[in-house]
């Protein structure tokens, strides 16, 4: 199955990121493709490489940027989103991209099933 991830919510505010990246894995691990993730809204700032968590605590940004590397899952961020939150590509992390909202349509298009987290 193609699935493609909508994530609107920030890392560390909500459950909906760990959420997600679950999810992805999971659905990996069973042998389905994950298409691409899109963030918008809050969602975004899963994108920015300038997100540093304690040692002790799960770095979520690098969980998504390993699961492009290791599974070429397209990361999209909603470009809209993320200038009104100060993220532009500068500050992206490794594997993230920003698009428009058109890459969102495109993959509920293209993929079998949409899954949406956060609010």
């Amino acid at each position: 199955m193609k699935l493609a991830l909508l994530v609107s919510e920030g890392p560390y505010t909500h459950q909906a990121s760990d959420s997600a990246y679950q999810f992805a894995a999971a659905a990996i691990a069973k042998g389905h493709e994950v298409m691409r993730v899109f963030f918008y809204h809050d969602g975004v700032y899963n994108s920015t490489r300038l997100t540093e968590p304690p040692q002790d605590d799960r770095h979520i940004v690098n969980r998504w940027a390993a699961l492009k590397e290791q599974h070429g899952v397209d990361l999209v961020v909603c470009v809209a989103a993320a200038l009104r939150r100060g993220i532009k590509d500068e500050v992206l992390a490794p594997g993230f991209r920003i698009s428009g909202l058109g890459q969102l349509v495109d993959a509920g298009i293209k993929a079998d099933r949409t899954v949406t987290f956060g609010g």
